[in-house]
């Protein structure tokens, strides 16, 4: 079997080398005949052009060359491809569901998770599919790209290895949220994986409908700190006034229980004014009484959150830490450690002014950030005015916590 596995990564790995070798000599081999041809054959050593009839010496060759180069391109192809397909006999199952934007991992004991937790040197075979739209399992450590195609079940397999962590990506685009699509591939010890698996550890880290909606995705587009994503907010959600499009009209209801069942059974009947009719139907996918523990949950709201961390969220779903790190170091802008009452030299105008960077002029480094640039810095950060005053101001208290 290992011999296998070995062969299967290194046919993957032969196919890529050898159609890049193929290319790359074809590139190299036509641009020095065009640099040839502009010197050989140029208007002023050729001041007569000639009419050619034909060469079928160069025809032949033109013809059957590139048949030969493209025959041995799909032949590495197909046998890394192959090798890909057929997974060992004793190949662990691990079911994968795709939607926007996570995947969901479900053990042959009914077990589910966010992460693909797997035992070591094990092979493992991934039976795959998508709830909404296509979506690519790729995790380049182990060579191995599957789309999730809705309606359809495909398959790949790997080999574990050692004990790490892999990335695992979304190949295929899929929406707003793409890049967010992520997770890992955590290769444990035997022991560990059974202890993992045969455990119950999330159950008692948090509450159960807290798992549940981790569980069927919910996370991903509804936050539970107030902050804006793909979907509402969940938080302080039940019994909250909403304003809902049904029928083409628009009319307020409480988030009462009967609407909660329904928004997440059929949530198409009732599509929140200002958001998209995206969210897949779970009826078929959650059972009631999974659906009631999520009711349950969602009735005693979320726990008192820790200064900062609404707005730590808020950074990150912004995309805000991509440029301003947390801890001092420079990326693209000014980092957020120490800034809020920082002495700051910007541009203002033309103008080299110093000012002190107090919340009026956080508020307008968000909203106008072309107002006042940093000295150091490119005028490069666009305009936040989709955030609310109490975004901004959750922002604020967070970068407070960075002094």
């Amino acid at each position: 079997m290992e011999n296998s596995v070995i062969d299967a990564v290194s046919k993957v790995d032969t196919a890529f080398q050898f159609i890049f070798g193929v290319s790359f000599v074809i590139l190299f081999l036509i641009t020095a005949v065009t640099i040839y041809f502009l010197f050989r054959y140029s208007s002023k050593r050729n001041p007569e052009p000639a009419d050619i009839d034909g060469n079928l010496t160069a025809e032949i060759i033109w013809t059957v060359v590139p048949i030969i180069i493209v025959g041995a391109m799909f032949w590495y192809g197909w046998t890394g491809f192959k090798a890909l397909r057929e997974a060992p006999a004793d190949s662990y199952n691990v079911k994968v569901t795709a939607r926007m934007w996570s995947w969901k991992f479900e053990y042959p004991n009914g077990k589910t998770s966010d992460k693909l937790y797997v035992p070591v040197e094990t092979p493992v075979k991934l039976d795959m599919t998508s709830v909404d739209v296509i979506h690519s399992f790729y995790v380049p450590a182990f060579r191995i790209k599957m789309d999730t195609v809705p309606g359809m079940q495909t398959y790949t397999w790997f080999m574990s290895g050692e004990p790490a962590e892999y990335d695992i990506q979304c190949a295929e685009y899929c929406g707003v949220r793409h890049s967010y699509m992520l997770s890992k591939v955590i290769v444990v010890t035997k022991d560990e994986f059974d202890k993992w698996l045969n455990g119950d550890q999330q159950a008692q880290a948090e509450p159960e409908g807290k798992a549940l909606l981790a569980k069927y995705g919910c996370a991903d587009c509804h936050s539970m700190d107030g902050s804006v994503l793909v979907g509402p907010s969940l938080k302080d959600i039940y019994n909250r006034d909403t304003v809902i499009i049904e029928n083409g009209a628009e009319k307020t209801v409480k988030a009462d229980e009967a609407y909660l069942k329904e928004a997440i059974y059929d949530p198409s009947t009732q599509i929140v004014k200002g958001y998209d009719d995206m969210m897949p139907p779970f009826k078929d996918e959650m059972p009631k009484a999974d659906l009631e523990k999520i009711i349950g949950y969602l009735k005693g709201g979320e726990k008192a959150e820790k200064p900062g961390e609404r707005g730590a969220k808020i950074a990150d779903n912004e995309g805000c830490t991509g440029c301003h790190s947390t801890d001092g170091s420079i990326i693209v802008g000014p980092s957020f450690k120490g800034l809020l009452d920082r002495p700051v030299t910007a541009l203002h105008n033309g103008k080299k002014v110093e000012l002190t960077a107090n919340i009026q002029y956080i508020i307008s480094s968000i909203k106008n950030p072309g107002e006042y640039i940093v000295e150091g810095y490119d005028e490069s950060m666009p305009p936040y005015d989709s955030l609310s005053d109490k975004d901004i101001q959750a922002l604020i208290e967070y970068f407070g916590t960075l002094r």
